[in-house]
């Protein structure tokens, strides 16, 4: 009976320290309930080795206790919690942020370490940048991705390609912002969408006295006067800045008149001009656009309307090389040269001194876009490429004289200037161009990609967040402050882009709250408390019948 009695003893002993351990992690989990990111646990229980006993009937077996068996994390989403922090990030599915020490530079610009600290995993995302540009977590460890391969992107953009996803480049490391800044960049488009009313009355009409109207308003410019357009000679403009190589801004005016309507159509002459005193061109012996007749005269042009206020075609003129500046002479003028599918001009606003010459690559080509593309570029009308004859004699009205775009070939785009019965107006502007800018915020997408927002309105992607992931997560061993470690039992786990693979996205200004359900806890408490209370209460019933068997003796 003593030895009975004895087991039933360490039995609940057993039951105290299961009912214990549980408690520990219980209240572990309620300790953590608002930490970012923090996963839960549960303690799972296992019965001791069963004693064996004959009866007549076989061998029955009588339990030795209880101990822990399991302490299991709960992987499961915690919930999403907003914030105004934009480098506050959360992952929503499965996955983990890497952190590892920073790597750090020495004097001669050489890594002191090699990268093979210990790589730490964490559902935290409240990281910032510390004082050597790293994106760390609060302990200080390095947030590890990819650079975002910057080359890529420019280069899919000139061509047009739309990337299904942001090209990175190089092996993953510690994320770290080295530019702060957003370079210049000289303006090499515009798109100047107009609408144009139908029922102006042509100025060109007055100002030609010979009736060569398609040339008529371009005839009247004067760039070494002010103004140098006439207010009498358009019928309306429009204006735009435009940056060259340095970011410094200048401003385009295109002046457009209504030049005739015959045969259904209606045609426009149009000239996009700078300003005088910034036009930096020379010609190929050196003398300088400034101060003459021709300075500012970027290009000049005419738009055919059908009869329902449709764009159909147009020309487009520049100065040809080796144009000298001074008197307008018409014969200097040829057929715009053609890339991507728009006519190009040239404009340099660089000082005298450091100009380029007008065929020199330096310069600035901008290409114009009104809503009409043809990469196959003009077609010459029966008078030739030129805008006037070998004797400098300006067009005749007949259209078919001038340039245009082969019909056939021609696309209208969406976005396309017009001439119908209501009043000129700029219905869209827009260029490449921009100034230089400093960085102002950092935003992360869905996708694990952090980008730079600048003062010049310019955005860059930088980075692109590693993630990792493990066939058997609850192999990984915590280390405390929110991080876990790889072990043999998790393995080394795969790396993958955001949102991709078995990882999941991320949330920007987010962050992944503790997954600790308080009611639930709160439960398992009672009936862990109640569990402990019965076991305590099995060994002060076994030391009370022991009390009685020692009673027997007297």
């Amino acid at each position: 009976m003593g030895v009975g009695l004895g087991t039933s003893m360490w039995s609940g002993v057993s039951g105290l320290l299961a009912n214990s351990t549980k408690m520990s992690t219980i209240g572990n989990n309620l300790a953590n309930v608002n930490t970012v990111g923090f996963k839960g646990a549960r303690t799972d229980f296992m019965d001791l080795m069963s004693a064996d006993i004959g009866t007549a009937a076989g061998v029955k077996q009588i339990g030795r206790g209880v101990r822990v068996g399991s302490v299991v994390s709960d992987y499961s989403q915690g919930g999403l919690e907003t914030t105004s922090n934009n480098l506050d990030m959360a992952i929503n599915g499965n996955g983990f942020f890497m952190v590892k020490q920073k790597s750090q530079v020495g004097s001669n610009g050489k890594m002191l370490n090699t990268g093979n600290a210990t790589t730490y995993y964490s559902r935290a995302g409240n990281f910032s940048f510390d004082s050597d540009g790293y994106l760390v977590s609060p302990q200080g460890l390095a947030v590890q991705g990819w650079k975002v391969d910057q080359d890529r992107i420019d280069s899919a953009t000139s061509a047009g390609t739309v990337l299904s996803q942001t090209p990175v480049t190089g092996e993953i490391q510690d994320i770290r912002l080295t530019q702060f800044t957003s370079p210049a960049k000289a303006t090499s488009s515009v798109t100047m969408v107009t609408q144009l009313d139908s029922d102006t009355t042509s100025q060109s009409t007055r100002a030609a006295s010979n009736g060569n109207y398609y040339s008529a308003m371009t005839a009247q410019w004067d760039g070494s006067v002010s103004p140098s357009m006439p207010t009498t000679a358009y019928g309306y403009q429009t204006t735009m800045k435009v940056y060259d190589e340095n970011g410094s801004p200048h401003t385009l005016t295109t002046y457009y008149d209504k030049v005739s309507s015959a045969n259904g159509k209606s045609y426009w002459e149009y000239t996009v001009t700078c300003d005088p005193s910034e036009d930096g061109r020379v010609d190929t012996a050196g003398t300088a656009f400034a101060g003459t007749a021709t300075a500012g005269l970027l290009m000049t042009g005419t738009m055919t309307f059908d009869s329902s206020g449709s764009l159909e075609n147009m020309s487009a003129y520049t100065l040809a090389s080796g144009s000298a500046p001074g008197a307008f002479n018409q014969a200097d003028w040829t057929a715009a040269t053609v890339t991507n599918g728009y006519p190009n001009f040239t404009a340099n606003f660089k000082s005298v001194s450091n100009a380029s010459y007008t065929t020199s690559a330096s310069a600035l080509n901008i290409s114009l876009n009104i809503g009409l593309n043809n990469k196959d570029g003009f077609v010459a009308g029966s008078g030739g490429s030129t805008l006037a004859d070998a004797n400098a004699n300006l067009v005749t009205p007949d259209p078919t004289a001038l340039v245009s775009f082969n019909p056939s070939t021609t696309t209208v785009n969406s976005t396309v200037t017009t001439s119908y019965a209501t009043s000129s107006s700029t219905v869209f502007s827009s260029q490449n161009g921009y100034t230089s800018g400093l960085l102002t915020s950092l935003a992360v997408d869905s996708d694990g990609v952090l980008t730079g927002t600048f003062s010049n309105g310019q955005t860059q992607k930088l980075w692109a967040l590693a993630l990792a992931n493990f066939t058997n997560t609850q192999g990984l061993s915590r280390q405390g402050s929110n991080l876990y470690a790889a072990t043999l039992d998790s393995g080394q786990g795969t790396t993958n882009r955001a949102n991709t693979g078995s990882v999941g996205s991320i949330s920007g200004n987010t962050l992944e709250t503790s997954n600790v359900d308080m009611a639930t806890e709160m439960v398992s408490m009672i009936l862990t408390q109640r569990g402990f209370e019965a076991n305590s209460k099995t060994i002060t019933t076994v030391d009370s019948m022991l009390s009685e068997v020692i009673q027997l003796k007297r």
